[in-house]
C-alpha cells in the first residue's frame, strides 16, 4: 500500500501518516516551470454551475499547487467589489449603536458591477465614476389601522423591521441614465438591518466605493472560495457481504456502492470525488488492507460562491487578469533595475 502504479503525482493516506507516490516520469510538481508544458497539460472542466446560490464548481487539472493557491488568494483579497465605506448619521434613535449600525450596512452586498467604476482617492469628492450614494430614512410608528386587540408586533407597529429594501439609491450626475436601482442596490431586499419601536428613527446617508478584500472583508466578491485535491479510492481486493456494508459506511455517501454479483453483495467504488478522507476504514482490521486512499496532487476541485455582484466565472477570470498584471509590473520593475 505504499505505492500506486500510475503516472499521476499522488499523496497516499495511511493510518498514521501520508506518503508521496513517485511516478517514473517527470510531473508538473517536479518540473521547473515551463509555459509550453504548462499549457499542454492544463485542463479546466466545469462540473456545476447554479444561479441560486450563484455558485460554480470546476476542476483545474495539470496545475502546480502554488498557482492554485494564488488564484484562491486573489479572489478573496484582490478582486474588487463595491461596498458601503462611509455612513453619515443624521439621526439614530434606535437601540443599535452608530458603530454597529454602520458595520452592518457595510456588510450588505451590492449589485453594482465594480468593473464599471474607478477607485476613489482618499482626498477627492465622490463623482459618478467612483461613488454610489444611498439614503435610509425610516421611522417606526403605531399602526392605527389594524385591530387594536392584536398583540402581533407586525400588527401593532409600522416599520418595526428595517430591511435592505428600505435603502434608496441617490443617483450622482448622469448615473440614472446608465444604471437602474436594481443594478446598483442591495443583492436581496430582505436583509434585516435593525428592529425598532415607536419613536425610533433612522436618517442615514450611505457612501459606497470600490475596494478590495485586502483592505476590508466587506469588499471581497466571494462568500466562499476554496479548493481541494481530487480524492481517489481504489479497492485492492473484493469485499462482499456484511464486510461490504461496513466498508460503505466508512466513507461519505456516494463513494462506495453495493452491487449484486452472482448472488453476492459486492462493494464497488462509485465516485471517489465525494470522499472526505475520514480514514474510518482503519478502524476495521479486516478492511484496512482492502482500500488505497490517495489524492491527486495536480488535480484541484475549486468551489466559488459569489455574493451576487459578479458571476463566479467572471470572478475567476478577473483573478487571472490581476495575476497577469502583477507579473507584467514585476517584469517592468526588474528591467528598470
Amino acid at each position: 500500500m505504499d505505492q500506486v502504479n500510475d503516472e499521476n503525482p499522488r499523496i497516499i493516506l495511511g493510518e498514521h501518516k501520508i506518503t508521496r507516490n513517485l511516478p517514473t516520469t517527470e510531473t508538473i510538481l517536479d518540473q521547473t516551470f515551463n509555459i509550453k508544458s504548462f499549457k499542454k497539460s492544463l485542463r479546466i472542466v466545469i462540473v456545476r454551475y447554479t444561479d441560486t446560490p450563484l455558485e460554480m464548481e470546476f476542476d483545474i487539472i495539470g496545475m502546480h499547487p502554488f498557482l492554485a493557491n494564488t488564484f484562491r488568494r486573489l479572489m478573496l483579497s484582490d478582486v474588487p467589489s463595491m461596498a458601503v465605506e462611509k455612513v453619515h448619521v443624521y439621526n439614530n434613535t434606535s437601540i443599535i449603536q452608530d458603530e454597529v449600525l454602520c458595520h452592518r450596512l457595510g456588510l450588505i452586498p451590492l449589485r453594482a458591477d465594480p468593473r464599471m467604476f474607478d477607485y476613489r482617492s482618499n482626498d477627492s469628492e465622490g463623482t459618478e465614476q467612483d461613488t454610489l450614494e444611498f439614503e435610509l430614512k425610516i421611522k417606526c410608528t403605531w399602526n392605527k389601522d389594524e385591530n387594536k386587540d392584536s398583540s402581533r408586533v407586525d400588527d401593532m407597529y409600522k416599520n418595526n423591521n428595517v430591511y435592505s429594501k428600505h435603502i434608496k439609491w441617490l443617483p450622482i450626475g448622469n448615473q440614472s441614465e446608465t444604471y437602474k436601482p436594481a443594478d446598483v442596490g442591495p443583492i436581496d431586499d430582505d436583509i434585516l438591518i435593525a428592529k425598532m419601536r415607536p419613536g425610533h428613527e433612522l436618517d442615514l446617508k450611505l457612501i459606497a466605493v470600490k475596494g478590495i478584500g485586502r483592505d476590508h472583508a466587506k469588499f471581497s466578491p466571494v462568500a466562499t472560495a476554496f479548493y481541494r485535491l481530487l480524492p481517489d479510492i481504489k479497492l485492492t481486493r473484493e469485499v462482499e457481504g456484511e464486510a461490504a456494508e461496513r466498508l460503505k459506511k466508512c466513507f461519505s455517501p456516494g463513494v462506495i456502492g453495493l452491487r449484486h454479483k452472482e448472488g453476492r453483495t459486492v462493494a464497488v467504488v462509485e465516485n471517489s470525488r465525494y470522499d472526505s478522507s475520514s480514514r474510518n476504514i482503519f478502524r476495521h482490521d479486516d478492511l484496512k488492507d482492502a482500500v488505497i486512499m490517495t489524492k491527486i496532487q495536480d488535480h484541484f476541485i475549486f468551489s466559488i460562491e459569489s455574493v451576487g455582484a459578479m458571476p463566479p466565472d467572471i470572478i475567476f477570470t478577473e483573478a487571472v487578469k490581476i495575476l497577469r498584471n502583477k507579473c507584467v509590473s514585476l517584469l517592468e520593475e526588474l528591467e528598470q533595475v
